[in-house]
Order: structure tokens, then sequence, then C-alpha cells
């Protein structure tokens, strides 16, 4: 009796060490058909950077348009491209049509000039465009009127509701 434990315990054995070679062999056939790539040999250009000129229209003065791109070095493919661009058309055109500034509220009305001034402060210039920091605008002062003064939304729903019912 116990040699065919002894057995059954060899058997056992021998069908784990198997198993475990087995295994190995596995995991080392799945490495080897594992190919090494070899690293992407990165390109030193000798390119310049590109300089864009500044957004042409298509047609008007805003709107869709284009601007010509164009770069330096003797062993560039490419040295000159053409790219689309947009011009928003409610930017102040007189600072420069890429050019974007935030405003300040008007100022009070010189009597001796008759205008009023304000100053903007550059918000954001497009694709790099030549800016001035700040830029101060002026326009004539117009008649002095007071604003009349607003009726709230609840009190106009009233009258018209009287209004209806009245009629």
């Amino acid at each position: 009796m116990q040699s065919q434990q002894y057995v059954q315990q060899r058997r056992k054995f021998a069908a784990a060490f198997l198993a475990f070679i087995f295994i190995l062999a596995a995991a080392d056939m799945a490495e080897a058909g594992k190919k090494e790539k070899p690293e992407k040999k990165v390109k030193k250009s000798d390119c310049g950077e590109w300089q864009w000129s500044v957004c042409v229209p298509t047609s008007g003065d805003c709107g869709l348009g284009t601007r010509e791109g164009t770069r330096t070095g003797a062993e560039c493919k490419q040295t000159m491209k053409t790219q689309r661009c947009k011009i928003p058309c409610n930017w102040k055109k007189q600072f420069g049509a890429e050019c974007k500034y935030q405003f300040q509220a008007w100022g009070e009305c010189d009597l001796n000039t008759a205008l009023k001034t304000r100053t903007g402060s550059l918000k954001r210039a497009l694709h790099n465009a030549d800016c001035q920091k700040t830029v101060t605008i002026s326009k004539p002062c117009g008649k002095l009127t007071k604003p009349k003064p607003q009726e709230s939304k609840k009190k106009k729903k009233e009258g018209k509701k009287q209004e209806k019912m009245l009629d």
C-alpha cells in the first residue's frame, strides 16, 4: 500500500515539474516572439521658424482670408505655405485687424475739444501680430441727454393685463 502511495506521489511531482518546465518554456517563447523595435531617429532640421504675414481678407475688410508663411533653411523641403485665417468683423480695425483690446468706459467730455476718450489694453494678438500694448481712441461728445428711467418688467406686464381687461 505504501508503495502505491509512493508511486502516486512521484507521478504528481513529475506532472507538476513538467507543468513548471512547460510554463517557463512558453514564457521564454513569448519574449522571443517580441521583436525589439529600433528607436526612431529624431530628425534634426536646420529649418527656421515659420514667419507669418498678416491675414488678408478674401473680400471686404473682415471675414475669411489667407496668410503667407515663409521659413529659411538649406535642407527645408517646404519654405512657403498658405494658411487660412479669419479676421473677426467686430474688432477695432484702426489698431490692426489682428489685435484685440479691452477698453475702459468712456471718459468725461472735454469741453475744449468736444471729444471724449477711452483707453484700451491689449487683450489678445492673433498669430503673433505686432500690436501696441495700449491704445487711446476719441469720439465726439454728442448730445448730452438723460436716459429715461425704465419701468420694471413686472409693472409693464401688469399694465398690459389691465389694458386687455379693459378691451
